[in-house]
């Protein structure tokens, strides 16, 4: 058991297992934001910055899905690696239930207040205008997203992650083919623009959904009964409160304040909106990986925590720890050589792309700090139900230090642009040494089934 990281195959094999199936998954979702990027920008810049600021909404509510998300990787890994598929099913039927009642919420916002949302992200009339037109289709898509990642989330801690990835990159594939065919207006259809992408991402949610109740049915998956919607099990909810109710705070806090950063950027002007929605896509695709691994991480451990295995469970979230440090300078290299390309492909005014270049060189070293907090805190803390960290380095690090700033940047002492983004990343690498000493507590290693 005190084989290094790289010498114990048998660990290796287990993780990059869930890990390439996940980051997969995670890089096909994240290709979605980036296809809209590139197909709009080839189109129009406003039409590219606008649905890129329209699709802060979803990102808002997806922060908030992963409370629920999250609660079914946390407790249910812990249950499966126990063998209690009992209680695993009442954990998916109470999943969907607040999943259910959250997506509606945003469904109802969007598709009857789309002009109030955007005017929270940007003063230019004509980027407000785009983002309504796309709010008011995507917002159905809305309603599905939050019933789909149960479904999706339930696999993967039951063994399926394949699967989960399957039907995921499936419809990220459609909703790719459909992007192009509705933007452009190919095969005789009208060019719809913004608009065209809002019904390519309702239609990918349909079948997406689809797809995952019916693969719920199947042999050795987990499909809700009536029973599983409609129990109640009071010291099971308990457990998932004082599990979600953490991840749900830390969610909101983290999802607000990106937000938040957007909308700083958005009323910088249509230039730097359009630079900081490319190098937004971007990091999201270069976080893949590190979100793949947190998420392959906290079910590998929480299997092991589940079973009894608190030594076993230690040693692999050591494991998993020093991994997210080659990840997070790796990713750095990956962004410096490729900032070139990226600068030059799409469609920008040289104001902007002077911008985009200065943008992807500060993000490149945030990728440390951003992959090694986001492996620790969300895998290996939150397979043992240390999800509380979370929220007070969020609360210092972002809304103490990070929010501040930016703000202050922007609208009072009118930073420059630059100036303005980087203080957008100073939160993750002030993280680093609070994660460290937090980790070394080991707080984390705990048993959370009954």
């Amino acid at each position: 058991m005190k084989q290094g990281l790289f010498s114990d195959k048998a660990f290796i094999h287990r993780l990059w297992n869930l890990v390439l199936p996940l980051a997969f998954q995670n890089l096909m979702l994240a290709l979605v934001a980036a296809c809209d990027a590139v197909m709009l920008g080839r189109v129009e810049q406003d039409s590219m910055a606008a649905v890129s600021l329209a699709t802060q909404i979803q990102f808002i509510q997806n922060m908030m899905l992963a409370a629920v998300t999250g609660s079914i990787a946390i407790l249910g890994a812990q249950y499966w690696g126990k063998g209690d598929k009992k209680t695993l099913h009442k954990i998916f039927g109470m999943s969907l239930r607040i999943a259910f009642i959250i997506s509606i919420c945003f469904c109802v916002a969007c598709t009857c207040f789309p002009r109030q949302l955007m005017m929270i992200f940007a003063e230019d009339e004509n980027l407000i205008g785009i983002g309504m037109g796309y709010l008011r289709i995507a917002g159905y898509s809305y309603l599905l997203t939050g019933l789909s990642q149960c479904f999706l989330g339930t696999m993967r801690v039951t063994g399926h992650a394949d699967r989960s990835a399957l039907i995921s990159s499936g419809a990220v594939i459609i909703n790719i083919i459909l992007n192009g065919i509705f933007i452009f207006g190919l095969f005789g259809l009208p060019a719809m623009g913004a608009n065209g992408a809002a019904l390519a991402t309702l239609i990918a949610r349909i079948i997406e959904f689809s797809a995952a109740v019916i693969s719920s049915f199947q042999k050795d998956f987990i499909h809700p009964t009536i029973k599983d919607l409609l129990v109640r099990d009071r010291l099971l909810a308990k457990d998932y409160v004082r599990c979600g109710l953490p991840l749900a705070g830390a969610a909101l806090f983290w999802g607000i304040g990106f937000t938040s950063y957007t909308a700083f950027m958005g009323h910088l002007g249509p230039d730097a909106a359009a630079s900081n929605s490319v190098a937004a896509v971007v990091r999201d695709l270069m976080c893949c990986l590190c979100d793949g691994i947190s998420a392959a991480g906290g079910i590998i451990v929480g299997n092991e925590l589940g079973a009894g295995n608190l030594d076993t469970g230690k040693l692999y979230g050591s494991r998993i720890a020093k991994l997210s440090v080659y990840v997070g300078f790796l990713s750095t290299g990956i962004i410096l050589l490729v900032t070139p390309i990226v600068s030059n492909f799409i469609i920008l005014t040289p104001k902007a792309k002077s911008y985009l270049v200065g943008m992807m060189v500060i993000m490149a070293f945030y990728m440390i700090g951003r992959a090694i907090n986001t492996v620790v805190i969300n895998g290996v803390f939150g397979a043992g139900g240390d999800t509380l960290f979370d929220i007070y380095s969020l609360a210092v690090c972002m809304w103490g230090i990070a929010v501040p700033l930016a703000f202050l940047g922007a609208f009072v002492f009118k930073w420059p642009v630059l100036c303005v983004y980087a203080c957008t990343c100073v939160d993750e690498v002030g993280k680093l040494p609070w994660v460290y000493y937090h980790y070394k507590k080991y707080k984390w290693v705990k048993d959370l089934t009954r």
